[in-house]
């Protein structure tokens, strides 16, 4: 199992999604109460852009457990897929939660600003962005108006006299 798990992986970053997503359909099947098969299946789906059939596998992978670091992964790409199927309430919750347990990760939150942006949630979009933009740069003219960037982050539609 270990062997083919490790080939499906290098086929899928050598761009054989096909291929990869075939190997790994047949080692969920075979071991379905692995989340980390599962994580990696549901990410097969999603890199062929059949992102309805990645989300079971996502949902399965979390409910099983995973380990911090795939965690994350699956929370954001299950997250992401619902908000790429149009079911923007499904990505606002799982992002959300996935931003509570991991506060630090800057890739969640600019996926949850996306289904903001979405759900017509503009100004806490771009809130987060900015503030996301601002703490994570390392491009010295925007690093100047870091400060800046912060205070206008909340601010967008305040007109000053």
């Amino acid at each position: 199992m270990k062997r083919e798990l490790e080939k499906a992986i290098v086929l899928r970053n050598i761009g054989k999604y096909k291929e990869s997503n075939e190997l790994l359909v047949k080692l969920a099947s075979e071991f379905n109460d692995d989340p980390f098969i599962n994580y990696q299946c549901a990410w097969s789906f999603d890199v062929l852009g059949e992102e309805s059939k990645a989300v079971g596998f996502y949902k399965k992978a979390i409910e099983l457990g995973l380990p911090d670091e795939d965690l994350q992964g699956a929370i954001l790409g299950l997250g992401s897929t619902y908000r790429t199927l149009g079911e923007y309430e499904k990505s606002k919750n799982v992002l959300h939660s996935g931003i509570e347990q991991y506060p630090n990760n800057r890739a969640i939150q600019v996926f949850y600003s996306m289904t903001l942006y979405n759900l017509e949630e503009h100004g806490t979009a771009m809130e987060l962005l900015l503030n996301c933009l601002a703490e994570t740069t390392t491009d010295a003219d925007i690093l100047k108006y870091k400060k800046a960037i912060n205070f206008y982050s909340d601010k967008l539609d305040k007109v000053w006299d």
